[in-house]
């Protein structure tokens, strides 16, 4: 198998070529004057399983257009299988009609991608388990609560609280919380306009407990603010937590969130964020479990036990 990179994040590319003991694959990825994208293997992948890593950054609709080009070329190429690697899917959030005469933008992605010559798709913490649903292709969706899990278990808090910022998330929130057994709290939001969280009321006791409002991703960092502000409005430690696998971060998410007052915002590499740190920001690695994803998909064994742990 040969693994290849596209422009959206070199550095989770180079960490998993690391774990897998392999060296990155040859390719020429540019842009002419004119904006368009140019693609070409530069080496042999004929009969070969690929493994192409692009996931989505604020330059999105540019991500998406490289890996398209990067999944024709592979098939011109006669490669025999091309498995995707996107861990942060785009478009996640647009997965239905929610008001008249809008898109359901994921399933045009998901299309795309099968159309362009994916075989494959790997991809992290969907927003919507539902976008499995809009592939004809095999989708392995992973997720990185066993991450969370360690990462929080080592911490040794006493009486943890998991948070779901929203009623939607509750599943989610759920399974994280049962894993390092603590209790569970929701959070019932309206959301008056796009980007923008109202909290409406907290179920739930967190009264002096340390809390950790988990989520899929923060993107303008609105929803954990007006998170934690109604967990300190019912008395909850000054230990507030917020664990979310993609840190989008737009817009002044990091000023807003680096002057929050979270213990610490816990996010993975599944986004780069090598330019948005600030001091509360802990960002842990997924290159190991997305490594041990290909090992077992490389031998037929299965995916499932990587990371349902």
């Amino acid at each position: 198998m040969h693994l290849f990179a596209g422009t959206s994040h070199p550095a989770l590319a180079k960490s998993l070529a690391k774990e897998m003991n392999i060296e990155l694959g040859r390719i020429d990825l540019k842009s002419f004057s004119c904006g368009e994208r140019y693609v070409k293997f530069l080496e042999t992948i004929r009969g070969k399983d690929i493994y192409i890593v692009q996931t989505a950054t604020q330059n999105t609709d540019e991500d998406l257009m490289q890996l398209f080009l990067m999944c024709q070329a592979a098939k011109l190429s006669f490669a025999e299988t091309v498995h995707v690697i996107i861990p942060n899917f785009p478009y996640a959030r647009q997965d239905r009609v929610a008001e008249p005469r809008e898109p359901i933008s994921s399933k045009l992605v998901a299309h795309l991608l099968e159309e362009s010559g994916a075989d494959h798709v790997i991809t992290l913490d969907l927003h919507s388990s539902q976008i499995q649903g809009f592939f004809s292709i095999p989708v392995d969706a992973l997720s990185a609560h066993a991450i969370f899990a360690e990462y929080f278990r080592n911490k040794k808090l006493t009486n943890p609280v998991v948070v779901s910022p929203d009623a939607g998330g509750a599943k989610r929130a759920k399974v994280f919380a049962d894993m390092i057994d603590a209790d569970l709290a929701i959070i019932h939001k309206s959301r008056p306009q796009h980007q923008k969280a109202e909290v409406m009321e907290l179920v739930g006791d967190v009264a002096g407990h340390p809390c950790i409002i988990f989520d899929d991703m923060i993107d303008t960092g609105g929803t954990p603010i007006a998170a934690k502000k109604e967990l300190d409005a019912h008395g909850a430690a000054d230990e507030v937590y917020v664990a979310a696998t993609h840190g989008i971060f737009s817009g002044n998410a990091v000023e807003k969130l680096g002057t929050a007052g979270f213990k610490e915002v816990v996010v993975t590499d599944s986004v780069p964020t090598e330019d948005k740190s600030f001091d509360s920001l802990k960002v842990l690695t997924i290159a190991p479990m997305l490594a041990e994803v290909i090992e077992h998909i490389e031998k037929g064994e299965s995916v499932t036990q990587v990371y349902d742990k």
